[in-house]
């Protein structure tokens, strides 16, 4: 099965290649970048070969929730 099938999040971009995620799966394989929408950029989400921004907005808020509750507060007084 081909790793741009599906729900895929650009992982990182090299001249050449890049490095995808699958979301379903959770697992990494590298592509050639030509593959990818040109406009794609790292941290997109692209479904079938399309760039979905409204996808990639949702998945940075997921993110940031899931920062947020893993975060620990400093206790006053505390430097680090």
């Amino acid at each position: 099965m081909s790793c741009l099938v599906g729900m895929v999040q650009v992982e990182l971009l090299e001249d050449t290649r890049a490095q995808v995620v699958r979301l379903e799966t959770g697992q990494a394989c590298t592509v050639e970048r030509a593959a990818l929408p040109s406009e794609a950029r790292e941290g997109d989400v692209v479904v079938d070969g399309r760039r979905e921004p409204e996808a990639t907005a949702l998945r940075v808020l997921e993110m940031a929730r899931k920062r947020a509750r893993l975060a620990v507060p400093v206790p006053p007084g505390l430097e680090l």
